[in-house]
């Protein structure tokens, strides 16, 4: 049963206490709303979000670099030069040819094609050198002389020598056999004078 509630001074009725405590009743379920966020903070509050997948992109963009199959700066590698030949010891050349020093082993390459005689020269030496050898005496013949007759090697200065006399000097100038060739020098009379070459090699490092 309700109550008719009180007149105001101003003629308005007077909320009656039940009412109000209905009222209370009321209110007390309802939740305030909360106020919307500006656009700027909501917008700078998405940025990070944004960036993030911008970043996960260009990472999956950039291939990673496989260390195995990346090529490598070759190092610079030493060049070892050959050193140059010696002048032959004038003294251990009369040592030898008067016998009282000896030539450890020698080899005639006479009559041999130059192809046959380089790579046999090449063998000789590097087998006695690795024997530990010092001296060893290589015969290539004198060769023919310069026949009558001949005016095109007169007007050239040219003489038919050995190939093997001429072609045996330059061979022992190249890098690889100086590496094992200290010196040369023509033979003496009793070991084929200019026909043959004595030939030091360099001290074995083993």
């Amino acid at each position: 049963m309700s109550r008719s509630g009180r007149q105001s001074p101003g003629g308005s009725r007077a909320v009656t206490p039940e009412e109000v405590e209905l009222w209370d009743h009321a209110t007390r379920a309802l939740k305030p709303i909360k106020a919307k966020q500006r656009v700027g903070a909501a917008a700078s509050a998405d940025q990070p979000a944004a960036r993030a997948p911008a970043a996960a992109a260009s990472r999956k963009a950039v291939a990673p670099v496989d260390l195995k199959q990346a090529p490598l700066a070759s190092p610079r590698t030493k060049v070892s030069k050959s050193p140059p030949l010696a002048e032959f010891d004038r003294r251990a050349v009369r040592r030898i040819t008067a016998g009282k020093a000896e030539i450890e082993a020698r080899i005639d390459l006479h009559g041999d094609r130059q192809k046959e005689a380089r790579a046999r020269l090449r063998a000789f030496l590097l087998d006695n050198h690795a024997k530990g050898r010092r001296t060893v005496l290589v015969i290539t013949g004198k060769g023919e002389e310069q026949e009558r007759g001949d005016h095109l090697g007169d007007a050239l200065g040219q003489s038919r020598r050995g190939v093997l006399r001429r072609s045996v000097p330059l061979w022992l100038e190249e890098p690889d056999m100086r590496a094992i060739v200290v010196s040369y020098t023509a033979a003496g009379i009793r070991h084929g004078g200019e026909g043959a070459l004595y030939i030091q090699l360099r001290r074995s490092r083993d």
